[in-house]
C-alpha cells in the first residue's frame, strides 16, 4: 500500500483528461508532450535540459523523495517517465504494476478532476548519457554479439508490412516482441508474470547489451523499464527509434 507523505513523489503519465477521470489520490500530472521533444520526424527525442528542468521544477521533484510512477495503458509511459529519471540521474524508482486499472480493480479510492498543485522545487539536472542510445550506437550493435537490439513495435511493423515512417522493416538483426505481450489485460494490466522466460524466448537477457526502441520509445518505455525491473546492468533506449531510423535513406535495413 502506498504511503502518501512528503517524502514521496506519486506521478501519473497521462493525458489530462485521463487524468481527471481517475487519479490516485495525491498523484501528480505528467503529460506525454511533456516527455519527448516533439520535433518530427523524431518527435520522441528526449526533450533539452531546460524542458527537463522546467517539468521536474514543476512536479516538485528533488533526489531525495521516493518517486513512484504509474499510467493507464499498462507502463509504457510510465516507463518512459522512468528512463527519464535515468536519464537525470534518479534511479531509484518504483512503479506501480498496472497503474490507475489494477489500483481500481483492488477497490481503492481514486480522486476525479484536478489534483494537487505541487510546491515546485529549484533542482538542478545534469543529463547522464548511459541510458540512451543514438543512431551511432545502434550501428555499432548490429554485428556485435555482445549487443542486442530489441525492437518491441508490433509484428506487422518489424515485418515491414506497415510503417509510420518512410521506410518499412526493422533494423537488421534485431529480435521482436510486440510491446502488448509484456503486459496482461485479463490482470488489469500488470505485468505478465513470466517476463523472463518470455525475454529469454527472444535472446532478450541480462548477459547482453541490449537497446531497445519502437517509433517513437513510447512502447519502448515499457520494455526499457521491464528489463530494469528484472535487473539488467546494460539496457540503453534508442530514443530516435524507427521514427528517426525509418526516415533515413542512409540506414540499413531488413524486411
Amino acid at each position: 500500500m502506498l504511503e502518501l507523505d512528503h517524502d514521496l513523489l506519486l506521478v501519473h503519465v497521462a493525458s489530462s483528461q485521463a487524468y481527471a477521470q481517475a487519479h490516485v489520490p495525491g498523484a501528480i500530472l505528467v503529460t506525454p508532450a511533456e516527455l519527448v521533444d516533439g520535433t518530427p520526424p523524431a518527435s520522441g527525442r528526449l526533450p533539452d535540459l531546460g524542458r527537463l528542468t522546467a517539468l521536474f521544477r514543476r512536479i516538485g521533484f528533488d533526489f531525495t523523495k521516493k518517486v513512484v510512477a504509474y499510467d493507464d495503458e499498462g507502463g509504457g509511459w510510465a516507463g518512459r517517465f522512468c528512463w527519464t529519471l535515468d536519464v537525470i540521474g534518479k534511479r531509484d524508482w518504483h512503479y506501480l504494476n498496472g497503474g490507475i486499472q489494477a489500483w481500481l480493480a483492488c477497490g481503492r479510492s481514486a480522486r476525479q478532476g484536478n489534483g494537487a498543485v505541487p510546491a515546485p522545487s529549484q533542482v538542478h539536472l545534469t543529463i547522464d548519457t548511459g541510458p540512451i542510445a543514438e543512431i551511432e550506437d545502434v550501428l555499432a550493435a548490429i554485428d556485435d554479439p555482445r549487443q542486442l537490439i530489441w525492437d518491441v513495435r508490433s509484428d506487422a511493423e518489424y515485418r515491414g508490412e506497415r510503417s509510420g515512417s518512410a521506410r518499412a522493416g526493422h533494423i537488421p538483426g534485431a529480435v521482436n516482441t510486440d510491446w502488448m505481450h509484456l503486459k496482461d489485460p485479463a490482470h488489469d494490466m500488470r505485468l505478465i508474470r513470466n517476463l523472463d522466460g518470455l525475454l529469454n524466448a527472444v535472446g532478450v537477457t541480462a548477459e547482453k547489451q541490449i537497446i531497445t526502441h519502437c517509433q517513437t520509445h513510447h512502447r519502448s518505455g515499457l520494455s526499457y523499464m521491464v528489463a530494469r525491473l528484472l535487473g539488467f546492468q546494460s539496457i540503453r533506449a534508442y530514443h530516435g527509434s524507427w521514427s528517426e531510423w525509418g526516415n533515413r535513406a542512409d540506414l540499413p535495413i531488413e524486411t
